[in-house]
């Protein structure tokens, strides 16, 4: 059994949490998106390891037939099969070893939304282990052997996920893009709603029983009148708010009951001037009592949002070191390029944040929180600003182009707040910083691996169209500050993966992630590329990571971030890979590549494959 041996006898003496999540599942395994309830995407198995991983080869691939669309999928491996959603939302069962398909479920999906896989729910004496499907407003609980849909779930296997969230906006975005969590036998799940305009569906984070379909618990994420927090949306900014979207993928204390939740922003995006205050439970990590969805706490990471800075990352469940002593702990690495580390009992920041003063918005009607939250460690993972100096020399044409563009922007620092009388440059850019992938977290070194992109965007508000539901709106609100061949407008590294140590907080490695071929040819090498995706991390002292606009997966060391191999993908993989075991004894490492996605710029044509290496 090629595992590190205080793994292999389920030592309580080394990090006991660990040792006891490993002893009660499989290791060979990959039963949940992140691996574990926790999401640290962590594995125990180093057959493939820092001194042979340089001979990793392709063992099998799988097509979907599905080309095209955005697929950020990441597959689970639970009792020797492998699960996943394709492109349109195709549940397909697959032998791990081979790629030989076992099943296909079509749940004839009418609009198909970005979906980052299915979650696996064991079963009880009485009911056969289940894969939940949950997707553009449908919540499907599958037979985990037949693929044929459960009879005794909701409405022969369904349940509209829109009943009593959505009933006046039939018509409206309401899906569900992250695989939901399981706790013991509920399923719990948050949609993602229309950020614009501010009235909507609701984005409630919602628990179904995992038997029957039934609802359990609703936790409103935006208090009600005479619920706590509801005087954060001003007078009447709470009446039919739409979101705050719960669209990334939740984590699970089990131990604990607890549920770690990280909610989006409010609506509209970018305009808050019917919702006056900080805006709870909006761009927070909120924990909640699994069993019943009662408030635990809650630390809110962006006030009143202008800038679309949701929370989307898993908040993963990790140790911290806190005055001399490990502590379990959360980490939430943000869009805004800030990577918070909370106490999971308490939610209060494990290395202390600081209130600072932030630029004010002058649109009308506007109120702007005077300050936000930032960690006094680790220290930003992305850039948070730019100057005129730091305007990309990839080349004379780019350089020139850039800086023309640079100069009839405004940027006022972090948390810059769209102008009415500019067009002004934000950094990060909406999509980050980090997005929803989140960050991997190695228990044996104490390491957190985070991925960003560096990434500018630009917009000014502007007045709306009389009889516009909001009297202001974005224009260009989701534009990136790039030149005219789709390469950022800053200089590089336009992509970076760090490793941060928990014991102290501070930043251990930090690399360029990503180079293009192109730009290699011409003797421009690591320049980082803007990603999207994850890492995960191994005990064979490894992490692996695709995510870049590259089209490229690589493998890094990591204690030190020296990359030790890397491939061409068909094209881009903007997921996170997975690990497991094969009944045959080998390690495999495989990844979902769809394409470009919302890395929009890459010339890299999509695909839709799913790939495994393994050694030879």
């Amino acid at each position: 059994m090629h595992m590190t041996s205080v793994f292999g006898r389920c030592s309580l003496s080394f990090l006991a949490l660990y040792g006891f999540l490993l002893c009660a599942q499989d290791a060979s395994e990959w039963p949940t998106y992140g691996r574990d309830p926790g999401g640290t995407k962590y594995s125990p198995l180093d057959q493939i390891n820092a001194r042979n991983v340089s001979n990793l080869v392709r063992a099998w691939s799988y097509h979907t037939g599905e080309p095209g669309a955005t697929w950020e999928n990441t597959p689970i491996v639970v009792g020797n099969v492998m699960y996943f959603a394709t492109q349109k939302n195709r549940v397909v069962a697959l032998e791990p070893e081979t790629g030989k398909e076992l099943w296909t479920y079509d749940p004839k999906s009418t609009r198909p939304s970005e979906h980052r896989g299915v979650s696996y729910w064991p079963g009880d004496s009485k009911t056969r282990p289940r894969v939940i499907l949950a997707t553009e407003g449908r919540l499907i609980a599958l037979d985990a052997k037949s693929g044929k849909p459960a009879p005794e779930f909701g409405d022969n296997g369904e349940v509209n996920l829109k009943t009593g969230v959505a009933d006046d906006y039939p018509n409206a975005h309401y899906a569900i893009t992250s695989p939901p969590a399981i706790y013991k036998g509920l399923i719990i799940l948050g949609p993602s709603t229309p950020e614009t305009p501010s009235k909507g569906p609701s984005g409630d984070p919602r628990a179904f029983d995992a038997k029957n379909g039934k609802l359990v618990w609703r936790f409103h994420a935006v208090p009600q009148p005479g619920e706590p927090g509801n005087e954060t949306w001003g007078p009447d900014g709470w009446k039919d708010r739409g979101g705050p979207s719960a669209w990334g993928a939740m984590t699970i204390d089990n131990a604990r009951g607890m549920v770690f939740i990280p909610m989006g922003n409010p609506a509209d995006s970018f305009y808050g001037g019917d919702r006056k205050g900080q805006n709870l439970y909006a761009n927070s990590v909120v924990a909640l009592d699994a069993a019943t969805g009662k408030l635990r706490w809650y630390f809110q990471t962006v006030h009143h949002d202008l800038f679309d800075f949701d929370m989307a990352a898993p908040p993963a469940l990790i140790e911290a070191t806190s005055n001399g002593k490990r502590v379990p702990a959360v980490a939430e690495f943000s869009k805004s390029g800030l990577l918070y580390v909370l106490d999971r009992l308490t939610g209060k920041p494990v290395w202390g944040v600081e209130e600072r003063p932030v630029p004010q918005s002058d649109v009308p009607g506007e109120e702007t929180w005077p300050t936000q939250p930032f960690p006094l460690k680790p220290p930003p993972l992305t850039r948070l600003s730019m100057t005129r100096d730091e305007v990309s020399n990839i080349s004379p044409e780019a350089h020139a182009y850039c800086l023309e563009q640079f100069d009839k922007l405004k940027s006022l620092g972090p948390f810059t707040p769209f102008s009415i009388n500019e067009t002004r440059l934000l950094f990060p850019s909406s999509m980050g910083g980090a997005d929803w992938a989140g960050v991997a977290f190695d228990p044996k070194l104490g390491f957190i691996f985070a991925n960003a992109s560096d990434l500018g965007q630009t917009g000014k508000m502007v007045a709306a169209a009389p009889g516009s539901p909001m009297p202001f709106r974005n224009q260009g609100g989701y534009g990136r500050f790039v030149d005219k061949d789709g390469y950022p407008c800053n200089k590089p590294p336009w992509g970076e993966l760090s490793a941060v140590d928990t014991h102290t907080g501070d930043v251990v490695w930090r690399i360029p992630l990503g180079s293009y071929d192109e730009l290699e040819a011409k003797g421009l090498k690591n320049t980082g590329a803007i990603n999207l995706g994850g890492a995960i991390a191994t005990a064979g002292g490894l992490v692996f990571i695709a995510a870049t606009a590259d089209g490229k997966f690589r493998a890094f060391e990591s204690r030190t971030g020296r990359e030790l191999w890397v491939t061409k993908l068909d094209t881009v993989g903007n997921a996170t890979p997975i690990t497991y075991r094969g009944r045959n004894g080998k390690q495999y490492v495989v990844i979902v590549a769809g394409g470009p996605g919302h890395l929009r710029g890459s010339p890299i044509p999509p695909s839709d494959v799913v790939t495994a290496f393994a050694l030879p």
